[in-house]
């Protein structure tokens, strides 16, 4: 399929969480998710040793296990108060609100996991970071963030939509076991539905200036 007129800019400031606006009931073909993996694959890795592995899940009984167990990692997530998305002071009535509609948003994806035709799981092979020194957990997953996020451009430019979430970490294990993923040796890191987009028109969110995160030469 020909690939939205998106200028890189615009690719990069458009590339939004999607969980409303997909269409749940297209499939999403093979071939574009494999167009997706190889852009992915290009994405830097530490001693060019790709470690990156995507599990694609596009059984229906599989994807609503991992739909169950989401829903259910998302209802622990739902009770951190100050870590729930809806939990969190903004300072401003405008962003309070747009925080409102961002938690009705990842509200509606917390039910509707499963029901995405496909998932989108990125994995990193080899050592586990859990408890590593920070160097070798920076280094762990810097072989797998990139590529997730290249993943989900290359998607945005073909009109699929995307989430990083990883709330279903809190139970990695039963994921794990519903996909036969080696646990020990197979670290998982994001889970995403993937899915034609209902409409191709996102914008860039309102954020604040980019000195407001910078420090010139110390914090």
């Amino acid at each position: 399929m020909a690939l939205l007129p998106l200028d890189p800019d615009q690719l990069l400031s458009t590339t939004r969480a999607v969980r409303k606006r997909l269409d749940f009931s297209r499939p999403v073909p093979d071939e574009l998710i494999r167009e997706c993996v190889s852009i992915a694959m290009q994405s830097p890795s530490g001693s060019n040793n790709m470690t990156m592995q995507f599990v694609i899940v596009k059984d229906p009984a599989k994807r609503k296990a991992i739909g169950d167990v989401y829903k259910q990692c998302y209802s622990i997530y739902q009770s951190m108060d100050g870590v729930y998305i809806r939990s969190i002071d903004k300072g401003e009535a405008g962003a309070n609100a747009q925080q409102q509609r961002s938690a009705d948003s990842a509200d509606f994806l917390g039910e509707h996991m499963g029901d995405a035709p496909a998932l989108v799981i990125a994995c990193n092979m080899g050592v586990r970071a859990d408890g590593t020194p920070g160097m070798m957990t920076s280094s762990l997953m810097g072989n797998v963030l990139p590529a997730m996020w290249s993943f989900m451009l290359a998607a945005r430019a073909r009109g699929l939509g995307t989430a990083w979430t990883t709330v279903h970490l809190m139970m990695e294990q039963q994921v794990a076991d519903i996909l036969g993923i080696p646990f020990e040796s197979v670290q998982q890191v994001c889970l995403s539905p993937l899915a034609f987009t209902k409409g191709t028109d996102f914008k860039a969110a309102a954020r604040p200036s980019a000195d407001s995160i910078i420090h010139w030469d110390q914090w």
